[in-house]
């Protein structure tokens, strides 16, 4: 039997793709008609042209497979229209997971985030049980994929053995779009960084995070939460890593938190009018109001992630950004 990849070309989704190769799996990759293929290029994985979208469509690309990682998703820090992300996040996650269930499927992984999570906001880590509403989520994307796990949940609730997992940060090769925290790493190498703000984040080798979804699937309780993340670093740290790596200077000057937010909303509004995407992404400034940190401890005792040094993944991310000409 094969099993199912959605989100296959993008960067946690190609990665669990190789994770899986590596395995010596037989896997069917989703893929939209418009996708970049540039992450499955020369792997041996069977292409399937589908989307979420289309929910008359996925019981026939799910034939013959008895396992789906569901990591398809729209991740942006803006769009013009919500509504899109909504539809994608959400109702693709729903006909998903409907598909698997009507098709007997023995065990789903779906990938959600940490931002879902609920955080303490004063510096100390969240976990998977911390307390956390819609509420307290910022921008679409976050509202979205708090929404698409409840969705899971209830189908966990249905008799669906799915194991949800929650990446923090991954950072490394194969960032193709890039993601917003590949376009931090890109940034800095062209020296677009000259100052930083007082936030931290939760960073992860893509490689690991893409192990703990196999890890999730094999050791994983359904209905459970897995946090898959590995350091706990300021941007500051973030940014002398990257010194250290590159040899570029790391920026000195931290900026004041309220007048980047009144930058962002002017963007915002000015993004609304044009319907380009904003140089300082509304959402982005207002999570780093917190230090988006989490305790991945659950996934190491119980699912045997591995916890690696992550200047290892940022010097990898490096190293491919290099060589893919982004920087």
């Amino acid at each position: 039997m094969k099993t199912f990849v959605t989100g296959a070309t993008g960067f946690i989704g190609a990665s669990i793709v190789r994770e899986l190769l590596k395995d010596g799996r037989e896997v069917r990759a989703m893929v939209r008609s418009a996708s970049n293929l540039f992450n499955l290029k020369g792997l041996d994985v069977e292409i399937w042209r589908g989307d979420l979208l289309d929910a008359s469509s996925l019981r026939s690309g799910l034939k013959g497979c008895d396992i789906l990682y569901h990591a398809a998703a729209d991740y942006r820090l803006w769009t013009r229209n919500p509504d899109e992300m909504y539809r994608t996040n959400v109702g693709g996650t729903t006909a998903i997971l409907e598909a698997a269930l009507d098709s007997g499927f023995s065990r789903v992984v779906y990938t959600s985030s940490v931002g879902t999570l609920g955080n303490p906001g004063n510096g100390m880590p969240g976990n998977e049980d911390t307390q956390v509403s819609l509420a307290d989520m910022v921008g679409p994307y976050k509202k979205s994929k708090f929404l698409a796990e409840r969705e899971a949940e209830k189908f966990f609730a249905r008799g669906l053995p799915v194991v949800i997992v929650n990446p923090s940060t991954p950072v490394g090769p194969w960032d193709i779009k890039p993601t917003p925290t590949g376009k931090i790493i890109v940034d800095f190498l062209k020296r677009r960084m000259p100052a930083y703000l007082d936030t931290g984040l939760n960073l992860i080798a893509v490689e690991e995070c893409a192990r703990g979804h196999i890890l999730a699937e094999q050791k994983g309780c359904p209905g459970r939460k897995y946090i898959l993340g590995n350091a706990n670093l300021s941007l500051r740290d973030i940014f002398r890593m990257l010194q250290e790596i590159t040899g570029i200077p790391a920026p000195k000057v931290r900026l004041p938190y309220a007048p980047v937010l009144a930058a962002a909303w002017l963007n915002e509004g000015l993004s609304r009018i044009t319907g380009l995407e904003p140089l300082i992404p509304l959402a982005g400034v207002q999570m780093a109001a917190h230090h988006m940190y989490f305790d991945s401890g659950r996934a190491v005792r119980e699912l045997g992630l591995s916890q690696t040094p992550v200047v290892e993944a940022l010097s990898r991310a490096v190293e491919w950004f290099r060589t893919n000409n982004y920087a």
